[in-house]
C-alpha cells in the first residue's frame, strides 16, 4: 500500500501528461520552455506526432488543449487516449506512449521503473486540480448533505437504504424514499479511484478499513469502466451512487461534504483550497511535484474530495523530436492561457501563478535534463 496520507496524489489539479517513448540521458534538443508552442507564440516550426494515454478524468481538458495547442501549431498532431490513469502510467513506464495522465502519482516501485525507461530523471507536475463528486440518481433529490462517515459506510455497503437514520439525520428536510442504494464503483484501475479511498481513509476512521489503491476493495457493487461508465451507470439506475470527476457529473445529483461544521458543495474554488494546507512529497527528485492531500481538513470552505492529476515526462529522449514537442506542449498546459482552457471546458481550478513558478523549471527540463 502507497503511504497514502505522506504520499497520495494532491489536491486536485489534474492533467495528462506524461512522455515516454525512448527516454535517454544522452538526448539534447532546442528550449521551447515557458509557453511555448502555445497560442500566444507567433509562426509556429514544431511539426510532428505526439500520442499519449491516460486518465479519463482528463479527457474534457485534454480536447482543450489539443485544439488550442495545435491550432496556434497546425503541423503538429496530438492525440490521447482516456484509457484511465493505471493504463497510462504502464504505457508510460513501458515507452509505449509519448505522454501520458494520472490521477495518482508514481509510487515508488512505478518511479523506479519510470527513471530506468527514460534513462534518468522523470518530470511529474500537477497540471490539472478538479473535485471528484459523488453523484446520485434519486428521483426528487438533487443534493444531500453527507458526512464522511456515512458515505464511507455507503459505499462498504454497511447503509444499504437511502432511508436510513444516519442520511435522515443530515437530511432533515429532504422526503428520503424507502428504496435500496446500488453503490457503483470502478471496475478499472484509476487515480479517481485512489484518491475518493484516500480520502474516505483519511476521514472515515474505522467505517474505510480498506487499504488505499487504485482498485475498488468492495465486492457485490455495480463496477463500470472509466469515468463515462460510472456516470452512465448511476444515471441509468434508481438510487444508484458513484463517484467521478465533477466535470462529468452531468445534472445528477450531488453530495454535500461534511468538513468540519459545515457541509460543502463540490466547486472549483473549494477543490483548489486544498492546495494550501496540503504539502509536496519530499525526496522524489528535483524535477517531481508530488502532492499529500491534506483530505482530514477542517478548514471552512475546501472540499476535500479532490483530485491532482499529474503529467509525467522524462528529462531526456532519444528522439529530440519527441522531447521538443512534449516540452512545448506541457507548457501550453500549464500556461494561463491552457489553464482557463480546461477551465472553460472541464470546471477544473486553474493552477495558481505561485504553482505555475514552481513547476515551470521542471517543466522546462523535459527534453533538456541530462
Amino acid at each position: 500500500m502507497r503511504n497514502m496520507r505522506a504520499k497520495t496524489a494532491a489536491i486536485a489539479v489534474v492533467s495528462a501528461l506524461a512522455l515516454v517513448t525512448a527516454c535517454s540521458s544522452e538526448n539534447e534538443s532546442g528550449d521551447t520552455g515557458g509557453n511555448g508552442g502555445g497560442p500566444t507564440d507567433g509562426g509556429s516550426s514544431l511539426s510532428g506526432t505526439l500520442a499519449g494515454a491516460g486518465a479519463s478524468s482528463q479527457e474534457a481538458a485534454q480536447q482543450a488543449w489539443m485544439a488550442g495547442f495545435q491550432s496556434a501549431n497546425p503541423d503538429v498532431t496530438v492525440s490521447y487516449d482516456a484509457a484511465g490513469s493505471g493504463a497510462g502510467r504502464e504505457q508510460f513506464i513501458a515507452g509505449g506512449v509519448a505522454f501520458a495522465g494520472s490521477d495518482a502519482y508514481l509510487d515508488d516501485e512505478e518511479l523506479t521503473a519510470a527513471t530506468e525507461q527514460c534513462g534518468g530523471d522523470v518530470v511529474e507536475v500537477p497540471v490539472y486540480v478538479s473535485p471528484i463528486a459523488v453523484i446520485f440518481n434519486l428521483p426528487g433529490v438533487d443534493s444531500l448533505n453527507l458526512s464522511p462517515s456515512t458515505i464511507a459506510q455507503i459505499f462498504n455497503q454497511q447503509i444499504t437504504n437511502w432511508n436510513d437514520e444516519a442520511i435522515a439525520a443530515d437530511n432533515p428536510d429532504v422526503e428520503l424514499p424507502d428504496l435500496a442504494i446500488t453503490p457503483v464503483n470502478r471496475s478499472d484501475e484509476s487515480g479517481t479511484t485512489e484518491n475518493f479511498a484516500d480520502y474516505l481513509s483519511q476521514t472515515a476512521g474505522e467505517d474505510w478499513p480498506h487499504e488505499v489503491s487504485g482498485e475498488w476493495p468492495v465486492g457485490g457493487g455495480e463496477a463500470a469502466q472509466g469515468t463515462s461508465g460510472v456516470v452512465a451507470a448511476v444515471s441509468g439506475g434508481e438510487g444508484t451512487i458513484g463517484y467521478a470527476d465533477a466535470s462529468q457529473a452531468n445534472g445528477l445529483g450531488t453530495v454535500n461534504v461534511g468538513v468540519g461544521e459545515e457541509f460543502v458543495p463540490y466547486s472549483p474554488e473549494a477543490a483548489a483550497a486544498v492546495l494550501g494546507v496540503s504539502e509536496r512529497v519530499a525526496d522524489r527528485g528535483e524535477h517531481d511535484f508530488a502532492f499529500d492531500l491534506a483530505r482530514d481538513t477542517t478548514e471552512a470552505g475546501t472540499y476535500p474530495i479532490v483530485l491532482l492529476s499529474y503529467g509525467l515526462a522524462c528529462g531526456s529522449y532519444d528522439d529530440a523530436a519527441q522531447g521538443e514537442l512534449a516540452r512545448a506542449y506541457l507548457s501550453y498546459i500549464v500556461s494561463e492561457e491552457g489553464q482557463a482552457a480546461a477551465a472553460e471546458a472541464a470546471g477544473s481550478a486553474p493552477i495558481s501563478d505561485e504553482l505555475r513558478q514552481q513547476i515551470q523549471p521542471a517543466v522546462d527540463a523535459i527534453g533538456n535534463a541530462g
